[in-house]
């Protein structure tokens, strides 16, 4: 069974069409800080818009309590959608009551209306099947046909993902049919040599996907909060950087497995390590070995990889024609520990093959350290997604709209 795209809806104009985006951005004093995954939406919102639809928008933001919180409020991403896609864009200030309902009976063909916040609603991300579907069927009311184009929430059994799709004509978008297109060709079609580069703070994230990519890849570089749970496996002290003691015995299993199957695993042999987390922290370059013979001892933490390391990384990437990074290098936020992951994403931009930056703080990090979407071969908007796809994992978003 394939994907169900847009087309297997038929004709759309003059009918109403509920679109499940992902509008999750940061927001900072009620500003948006990155709008990548608005701007990531808009191919399929103008296909449905030219199509003389009647297009109902739906999405999350952040983690309310099922309840609203002004915080949280969707106003400012309408806002920002109106612009970027040069068209008035209404705000319901509700999801399923009068404002919605008033906001949807005064669409015309090619209007476009966004709901505020489905998890304002607590059916939304209810465990109990009945009140997600019971919320489900209210979403449907607004809808002649839905289509599913958030990927970051496609891996999550939620009512506007799973539920909704059976109870309306349903589809992906051209967003999920990208990032697909993408994944496949990082799980069965890569073209070698193939490197994966995975950071961020904790190793137990990261270990089902390494379990599932070391068979695939050449090469693994290790770098962020995890890679001192690596060092620690290898025998080295690393003094108040974060450790998970419980994973130490997980990690040496994969580095002998890794040496078995050929693949080498690459982690750090210099660290910066810093007085204090904080971008007014003293700080120093030290071999990985040497982590607690800085001036700051066993209190010492590492918060980013040294400069050899960050080399030989944007070596392997550049000699690769395939590359899968996700997670950070270093705490990239603070400027003094920002080098590592400028150095990864600086070398990703300059491969002759696919490079693919895979969602979450990768994603944050890119632009926040200036490089632009489109020196990417793609950037992912599902990190949890993503990482869940490489995984083997079944994703409940995708296999209601008939993918397997």
């Amino acid at each position: 069974m394939s994907l169900r795209t847009i087309d297997s809806l038929g004709d759309l104009s003059g009918k109403n069409v509920l679109v499940r985006c992902d509008l999750n951005v940061p927001l900072k004093d009620g500003q948006i800080t990155d709008d990548g995954r608005i701007r990531a939406s808009l191919p399929t919102l103008n296909a449905l818009i030219n199509s003389g639809a009647r297009v109902v928008v739906v999405s999350h933001l952040g983690r309310p309590d099922g309840a609203p919180e002004a915080k949280y409020s969707l106003a400012p991403v309408a806002q920002r959608l109106s612009e970027l896609l040069g068209k008035g864009v209404v705000f319901a200030s509700d999801t399923v009551g009068s404002a919605a309902e008033e906001a949807v009976a005064g669409l015309a063909d090619g209007d476009i209306v966004l709901l505020e916040n489905l998890r304002f609603n607590p059916g939304e991300t209810s465990k109990v099947d009945t009140e997600r579907e019971e919320f489900a069927g209210k979403l449907a009311a607004f809808a002649d046909a839905y289509v599913s184009d958030g990927f970051g929430v496609v891996h999550r059994k939620q009512a506007s993902v799973f539920e909704i799709a059976a109870l309306l004509p349903s589809a992906a978008g051209l967003l999920i049919q990208a990032e697909l297109e993408v994944l496949e060709r990082l799980t069965r079609t890569p073209e070698a040599p193939y490197t994966v580069v995975l950071g961020g703070s904790k190793v137990s994230d990261k270990l089902a996907v390494i379990g599932a990519l070391l068979p695939k890849v050449n090469t693994l570089l290790i770098g962020g909060g995890m890679l001192f749970t690596f060092l620690a496996a290898l025998g080295y002290k690393v003094g108040s950087s974060l450790l998970e003691t419980d994973q130490i015995e997980s990690v040496k299993g994969y580095l002998a497995e890794a040496e078995k199957l050929g693949v080498e695993i690459v982690v750090p042999t210099d660290i910066v390590v810093a007085s204090k987390f904080g971008a007014d922290a003293e700080f120093v370059t030290t071999p990985a070995s040497g982590i607690e013979d800085t001036p700051f001892g066993s209190s010492g933490l590492g918060l980013d990889i040294g400069p050899d390391t960050a080399a030989r990384f944007a070596e392997v990437i550049a000699a690769s024609k395939t590359v899968f990074w996700n997670g950070p290098m270093g705490v990239f936020e603070l400027a003094p520990f920002a080098a590592g992951t400028k150095a990864v994403a600086q070398a990703l931009t300059q491969i002759d093959g696919l490079g693919v930056v895979g969602g979450g703080d990768s994603a944050a990090a890119v632009r926040a350290l200036g490089f632009d979407d489109d020196q990417f071969g793609h950037i992912s908007t599902g990190g949890g997604a993503s990482l869940e796809f490489l995984e083997g994992k079944r994703l409940p978003g995708l296999e209601v709209l008939g993918w397997q």
